[in-house]
């Protein structure tokens, strides 16, 4: 389950950074960031953390600007405002989806207080 996404005014947790690998690397199915080649399972576990960690975070913040782009989409005030279904539709989500995420969106934008903002793809 994917950890809450932090009010504005806290400071974001930075995890390990995520290095990009050369292109004949990323070509070798087994390669995945240097991993294979750690033999100490201490160090393994430690640096499998913190790309799982880095991997979590980097889908909350993407999710998070998702919602975003999704509630600036859906602004009534635009002249070429989306309806829910087209922003499903280009996403690749259902409707349902799609109307969370711009309420997401929204909140986002607004700096809604009240508390850490919940992520419509986490279970309720």
């Amino acid at each position: 389950m994917a950890e809450p996404t932090p009010r504005r005014d806290e400071p974001r947790l930075r995890p390990a950074p995520l290095l990009f690998e050369p292109a004949e690397a990323a070509a070798d199915p087994e390669h995945f960031f240097d991993l294979e080649s750690i033999d100490d399972p201490q160090a393994l576990l430690a640096r499998a953390t913190e790309l799982t960690l880095a991997f979590r975070a980097a889908a909350d913040r993407a999710v998070e600007f998702q919602a975003i782009a999704a509630a600036q989409l859906a602004d009534p005030r635009r002249f070429d405002r989306l309806t829910p279904a087209v922003i499903a539709e280009r996403a690749d989500w259902t409707e349902d989806y799609a109307k969370k995420m711009v309420e997401f969106g929204r909140d986002l934008l607004s700096g809604a207080e009240g508390g850490v903002h919940a992520n419509p793809a986490d279970p309720v």
